[in-house]
């Protein structure tokens, strides 16, 4: 720019010594400065007036150009403006790519601003939500209008996360899954997929599980009984008194089992946090000690410890099978005489129940699955203690309900310690309850 500048005041400079001495060779050096520095100056406005033209029309076509100062404006400005298209084709050419690529996923993909409102989504969102086009700029919660999606978008904001799964606006055949991710200032990113079949396939398990369940009852029971007045009637032939105990420890196990799966298939069905009852967690741990106890036959050291009494809100009876469970458990797997201890103490992060047993501890590959029905990491041993692989199944439903969790630190051979951890919200003062 420096240098532009010394070339216009140069020319300046020539001009006004050209006219200087053509005015002095006339006589009339004055009359000539004037002159020769107004036809400049008209120049320079006339030079400028073009160019205000040329953006006033919105730089359509090249810049004017001219030589001076002005012309090398016009070049800087035309050399810009074509650098400004190519960039702009390479980025309508990324956009129209980008846009192509999410109109082919079979997933919706829902772009957010403001707060919430429409922005952009492709046509399997629009054809999952049953949005137009002119619907753009108005806030989701306008099509989707189940409450439970209203409340997910506020936890979301909250900083909650997961999917989120519901029937389709105006079709409840339609199963969708929505899944909001935030990004930026104001923006976010909501993925819709059709779970449908996914759905169904479930429900139909549910309801076979519940169904076979429920029908196995009966006859259990039947053959229970007749068992129970072949041994006590002292009718039944010697040989027989092997095949008995055998056929009535077998019953009691597959009476265990249905009860168990029936107990999965109502956690699955029923609505969660349906419990409102405020459960003294003291009481509850000294219940579950007495019953462990009395399934130990005193064969194990199992103590109590309660920092402070509180009260947990939900439904007592999966409280109590969640706790139950787990303390089973750690009787089934310690050592006649081994200590097994439960704790329940409460800190910032909320509530905390933790059940350490001295048993066979667990490998670190087997407990990612631990809460897969029937999965068994010592098969031969649970069944011999009466397991029947769903124990920790229903712990993880029971704490789904409870907007709880639960960790295991396990070493093998060392033993295990479980710990279910309640939020701050779950939990009340014995002296409200």
């Amino acid at each position: 720019m420096l240098d532009r500048s010394i070339g216009e005041f140069s020319r300046f400079v020539v001009i006004a010594l050209g006219c200087t001495i053509f005015g002095f060779a006339t006589d009339h050096w004055l009359l000539a400065l004037v002159l020769g520095l107004g036809v400049y100056l008209a120049w320079i406005l006339w030079q400028q007036s073009r160019f205000n033209r040329w953006l006033a029309n919105g730089r359509r076509g090249p810049a004017p150009t001219v030589f001076g100062i002005w012309g090398e404006i016009s070049d800087d400005f035309y050399r810009l403006q074509r650098r400004h298209r190519r960039e702009k084709q390479k980025l309508h050419a990324m956009l129209r790519r980008v846009q192509d690529s999410t109109g082919a996923l079979r997933e919706g993909i829902v772009a957010l601003e403001d707060g919430g409102n429409l922005a952009w989504w492709n046509p399997a969102a629009g054809e999952l939500l049953g949005l137009q086009p002119r619907d753009a700029g108005q806030p989701l919660v306008n099509f989707v209008r189940d409450p439970g999606f209203v409340s997910y978008m506020y936890r979301l904001d909250q900083g909650a996360r997961g999917p989120l799964t519901l029937p389709a606006p105006g079709n409840d055949a339609r199963i969708l899954q929505l899944e909001v991710t935030r990004f930026g200032q104001d923006e976010a990113l909501v993925i819709v997929r059709d779970v449908t079949r996914l759905h169904n396939l479930e429900q139909m398990r549910r309801d076979f599980v519940a169904n076979v369940s429920h029908e196995l009852r009966t006859p259990l029971t039947v053959i229970a009984g007749y068992l129970e007045t072949l041994e006590g009637s002292g009718q039944a032939p010697q040989a027989w008194q092997r095949p008995l105990t055998q056929m009535r420890e077998q019953t009691a196990r597959m009476t265990t089992l249905v009860n168990d799966l029936l107990l999965l298939a109502r956690l699955e069905t029923s609505e969660r946090d349906s419990g409102r009852e405020r459960v003294v967690v003291g009481e509850l741990m000294e219940r579950v000690a007495r019953e462990a106890r009395s399934f130990s036959g005193a064969h194990h050291q199992i103590t109590v410890e309660c920092d402070r009494d509180t009260t947990i809100t939900g439904d007592a009876t999966e409280l109590h099978s969640a706790f139950a469970n787990l303390v089973l458990n750690a009787v089934k797997y310690s050592p006649a005489g081994g200590p097994i201890q439960l704790r329940w103490w409460v800190d910032g992060k909320g509530g905390h129940f933790a059940v350490k047993d001295s048993g066979i501890g667990i490998d670190p590959i087997h407990i990612p699955r631990l809460t897969e029905r029937f999965y068994r990491v010592d098969a031969g041993r649970s069944r011999d203690s009466g397991g029947t692989g769903l124990g920790l199944a229903i712990v993880k439903h029971v704490l789904l309900r409870h907007s709880a969790e639960m960790t295991v630190d396990s070493t093998p051979g060392r033993g295990s310690t479980f710990t279910l951890h309640f939020p701050p919200q779950k939990l009340g003062s014995t002296t409200a309850a």
